[in-house]
């Protein structure tokens, strides 16, 4: 008798530790496909309208083939080892995935004028997860962008790495760079509440982010006001990460474990306050 009813009690206390552990799953695998149900939902945007690619791949074909060329011939700019092109080519991925992510906010507004939002925020899908799956939906904006860069460089001769590994670490780290400034721009969004505010806001900070990293010329020549604002720049890590996977011979100065655990970090820290203002913008 005793037998048994400890051989009870025993899968009683199994039962009771398996629910929260069943519980704490189901939390998960609903967080994940809220998150990429809203990130399929933007993709089908895309679809719907890909002529948003091309008219934003113009900005990047006029900087590196304009802008990047003239200065190659110059070789003014320290570029260490390899040619200012090669040197150039990641900053201006770079910039394009910044530019694309940093007016992602807007259709967050438009998205309240036409009443989506409110349908999203009465889902049952967490706050982080729709903050998460609309950061999600910029990197696919941004990876066309990829493929577009990655097009014109091997037009214009630059010493790609086309290694698996390489190629597939820049993915990784257009998706990170997506992912957290189109979290920052969702956050002004936010905080503005308006079209008109956003894109003034927005045009503010995209050129000093983009000329207050490493994209067009190295940290080393800055004054050393501006080189502290550059290392604590998340571009400035997105840059240096995507230069060392890219391009052959473009070592890396940080480290591209400190870049991704940088850009990581940032994102995580940008998601929970999205996550926490995203009501505001209603």
């Amino acid at each position: 008798m005793r037998s048994q009813g400890q051989g009870a009690q025993h899968e009683g206390s199994l039962r009771n530790t398996a629910g929260p552990i069943a519980g704490a799953g189901r939390t998960v695998f609903n967080f994940v496909t809220d998150t990429f149900t809203i990130a399929e939902l933007e993709a089908r945007k895309l679809q719907h309208d890909p002529t948003e690619v091309l008219t934003r791949a113009v900005q990047p074909a006029l900087w590196l083939l304009i802008f990047g060329e003239v200065l190659a011939q110059i070789r003014a700019i320290p570029s260490g080892q390899i040619p200012y092109i090669d040197f150039m080519t990641p900053g201006i991925l770079a910039q394009s995935v910044l530019f694309i992510a940093i007016f992602f906010g807007i259709a967050v507004i438009w998205e309240r004028d036409l009443g989506i939002l409110h349908k999203m925020l009465a889902s049952p899908a967490s706050r982080d997860a729709l903050v998460l799956g609309k950061a999600l939906s910029a990197s696919e904006r941004g990876l066309s962008q990829a493929v577009i860069i990655y097009i014109l460089a091997l037009l214009i001769g630059v010493h790609i790495n086309w290694s698996p590994l390489a190629i597939g670490g820049v993915i990784l780290v257009v998706i990170l760079g997506s992912a957290l400034f189109s979290t920052f721009s969702l956050i002004i969004a936010c905080l503005v509440r308006t079209r008109e505010r956003f894109m003034g806001v927005g045009q503010l900070l995209t050129m000093p982010l983009f000329f207050a990293s490493n994209a067009i010329y190295p940290i080393s020549i800055m004054p050393g006001w501006l080189q502290a604002i550059a290392r604590v720049n998340p571009l400035t890590y997105e840059v240096d990460a995507l230069r060392s996977l890219m391009v052959i011979g473009g070592g890396p100065v940080y480290g591209i474990e400190i870049d991704i655990v940088v850009l990581l970090a940032s994102t995580a820290i940008l998601v929970a306050i999205a996550a926490k203002l995203y009501p505001r913008v209603v």
